[in-house]
Parts: C-alpha cells; structure tokens; sequence
C-alpha cells in the first residue's frame, strides 16, 4: 500500500527525526514524533511548531488582468475576489449548484496571479473545477514543484524573523514573497492551529534546507498530523470531509462571517438560493461545540440525543477528541438548530452509552493571530 502512497519532499527528514508514517489523502504523512501528539500539541501552543503540509494542492490562476481574473474566480465561490487587495489573503469555499461546500481553500490576491492553496484530497477535483468553469483565457496551473511548511505558534515570528525581518511587519493574511534560507519563498501570516504563524511555499529543491534552517532553533520542533488535528480541533476549525462537505451548507457550518456583504446580496456563485435563503430564514442544523462533562472523548460519528432517554438523534459529531491544553475532551458536530443554543444539556451516545455534554461556544481556545 505504501508503494502507492506520494512522499513529500521531506519524507526522508520526518524518518530522520523519528516519524511514525501513515497514509494520508493518497500521501505518506508524519503523524506524530517520538516526543508524542500531547507534547508535540502543548509545544505548538507554547513555541513554534513546523509542520509538513506539501500535501495540500497549490495552484496558481493567471489572466491579461486582475480584475478579470477576479470577476471570473468569483463565478465559483461566494467571497469577494475584486476587493481583496494585493498581497492580501482569504479563507474562502467553493460551492456546488445545492449551496453545499465542494472544498475550503485560501487564495491570494499577488498582483498578476491569484495564488490558491487547496485539501489534499480534493486536489485533482478541484483542479478540473477550474478548468471547466473558468474562462479558456484564464491559466490554471497546478504547482508540482514546490513544498508547503507551516510554521505555527507564539515564538514562530521571533523564529522567522532571524531569517527575514520583514515577517515581523506582516499582520494576518499578508503574503510576501521573501528570501529565506536561500530560497524565493511565498511567505503568508497564516495558519490552522488558532495560533499565530505562516505557511511557506518554497521550490522543492530547497525544502529540506529550509526545514533544517528552521529546527535548528531551540524552540521549534516537527509536529505531526496527529497534533495538527487536536491543534485545529481546539480552535473550532473545520476538517473538509468531516465538519464540512458536499452537503453541508457554509451557514451550517458557522462560515457565514466569511462571505462578504455585496456577495450575500447579489449572489452569482453556484448554490446561492439555498444559502440566501438560510442567511436570512436561518438553517436547520448547526455547527456547535460540544464539551463532555466527563473524560471520555465523544469522537466522529458518536450522535446526539436531546435525552437520554429519547429515541431520535438530534445531530451527530463530527469531530471529536482530547484537547490538551483544556485538558478535557473536546467535540464539534451538527445539531438541530433549537438544541444549539450554548449550555443546552444534551446527551452523546458513546459505545452504546448515553453521556452528558453540553453546547458550548467555539472556539474552545482563543485565536491568537497578529491582526
């Protein structure tokens, strides 16, 4: 099976450094290092943690001029393109014709592209997306020469910055391109860990000297796929496939904040009925998080009862695990939309069991980037 598997540029580092290797979205992904997930969790929250994410799809889409380029990509999804000033980034969603999300991504306004970051597992459809719907005028190439590095956690500007001082006056979803470790990197003050932090895009050929140059600092350590999930978890963001899918609509999913006023109102993006309609009249489910009250974690699947004795779900989890730094398991899921006001008491049914849990507000940990 692991003859099928794609490796990033930086497999053989991960074994140097001790990896446990699994399959991940067709790839073969470090999940945790000796020192654990709850160390490798606690160290990100309290340093800087550097995580291989070259997994995950990067695109670039190029036309005669931004605003075209803009008025077309905005065809696919329900966020403001033509606004977004350049060196600035989004979160943003495609959408598909029933208002569910085909995938979650961020793209970059760079002045004579869009730079668009996508799911690994959603790479190649995503791709043929773009490519179908996109005007002939419109490029769209999919980057295979360059890897992604995510480096995440209170210390990471102090860390960077010894490689470039201008990281330091970068504020959230600014992208730059500097050099770094000898190499031209596309440097963005992002990340998916709740903490502060950038992703690196770097020619492949360069990957591992950047990573090297970054881990020779005391404070930054490799964390894997395991820590990235708890990391993510705690901080109330969205795995596509799991919180998020081709079903679930963005106001659902507690994305409405990411759609921006003028395309609320004028719409032009595939599903816009559906998600008018439940801007305005409200959804019928909802994304909430869900605290246990004892220390069994409540995990994917586990559904949702508004009693313990009741015989119908209410709403299922979608996520679910230990939160190291609440120390306390921590769950999100979907439930219906009068059960999910914050500290409703409910009930999780866990192997067969019906366990206490109660709605509570996301994230369970504050956001910590530099705005």
């Amino acid at each position: 099976m692991a003859k099928d598997l794609v490796r990033t540029p930086l497999f053989e580092l991960h074994l140097k450094h001790g990896a446990k290797m699994v399959p991940f979205a067709g790839f073969e992904m470090p999940v945790q290092y000796p020192q654990g997930v709850l160390k490798e969790h606690l160290h990100t929250r309290q340093k800087a943690g550097l995580f291989d994410v070259s997994h995950m799809g990067q695109v670039i889409l190029r036309a005669k001029g931004y605003t075209q380029l803009a008025e077309e990509f905005e065809k696919l999804l329900p966020m403001e393109v033509k606004s977004l000033k350049e060196g600035r980034q989004r979160y943003g969603f495609f959408t598909n014709d029933k208002g569910g999300i085909k995938d979650d991504i961020m793209f970059a306004n760079r002045g004579d592209h869009i730079f668009v970051v996508v799911n690994a597992a959603c790479i190649e459809q995503d791709f043929s997306h773009m490519r179908e719907n996109l005007s002939q005028n419109i490029q769209v190439k999919l980057l295979k020469n360059r890897a992604l590095l995510a480096l995440q956690g209170p210390r990471a500007e102090k860390v960077l910055a010894e490689h470039h001082p201008a990281v330091r006056d970068m504020a959230f979803m600014d992208v730059e391109t500097l050099p770094i470790a000898g190499a031209e990197c596309w440097v963005s003050r992002a990340g998916y860990t709740g903490e502060d932090g950038f992703e690196i895009s770097v020619p492949e050929a360069a990957a591992t000297s950047l990573a090297n140059s970054l881990l020779e600092h005391e404070d930054v350590e490799f964390i894997g796929l395991g820590a990235r999930d708890s990391l993510r978890l705690e901080a109330g963001l969205c795995l596509y496939g799991h919180d998020i899918n081709e079903d679930t609509s963005p106001i659902e999913a507690g994305l409405t904040w990411a759609i921006q006023s003028r395309r609320r109102v004028e719409a032009g993006f595939p599903g816009a009925t559906r998600i008018q309609e439940e801007i305005t009249s409200g959804p019928v489910k909802r994304r909430v998080g869900i605290l246990p009250e004892g220390r069994a974690p409540v995990r994917e699947g586990c559904k949702i009862y508004a009693s313990k004795t009741a015989e119908d779900a209410i709403g299922a989890v979608t996520s679910g695990g230990f939160g190291p730094t609440l120390n306390t398991p921590v769950s999100m899921g979907y439930v219906r939309t009068p059960f999910a006001a914050n500290d409703t008491a409910l009930f999780a049914e866990v192997r067969g069991k019906r366990l206490p849990v109660k709605v509570v507000k996301l994230p369970f940990t504050g956001p910590n980037f530099k705005r």
